[in-house]
């Protein structure tokens, strides 16, 4: 399950574009399904399993005509899961190169409708 969802960055590009940070309970989870929303100027993501609004945030005017004109928004998420991402206190090198070793962090792109209302 979502823990929290951050928007990070609103943007226009092919579509509204818009980065989100998503910070998941559990390393096994896969229980992420966006839905977009705009009520008003407000542009929202909720969760389709619980239907609980996660993250929203206000839509400028050129942003908000992207987004009319489209019809559909397109998400970039990173992933992080509570307790395994974020600062490392002991950095563990990689013998071969010298470099610190990092946790990997999951990305994904989509393209969602945006349901207005």
């Amino acid at each position: 399950m979502v823990d929290s969802i951050v928007i990070k960055r609103v943007g226009i590009r092919d579509y509204l574009s818009i980065d989100l940070e998503v910070e998941m309970n559990n390393p096994n989870d896969m229980d992420f399904r966006p839905r977009a929303h705009i009520t008003g100027t407000r542009f929202s993501i909720s969760s389709a399993t619980s239907g609980k609004e996660m993250a929203n945030i206000d839509l400028d005017s050129e942003q908000m005509e992207a987004a009319e004109r489209d019809r559909q928004v397109e998400l970039r998420v990173k992933f992080s899961v509570t307790g395994m991402h974020g600062r490392l206190s002991h950095i563990h090198p990689i013998i071969a190169d010298g470099k610190a070793k990092k946790l990997a962090n999951a990305n994904w792109k989509t393209v969602q409708p945006i349901q207005f209302g």
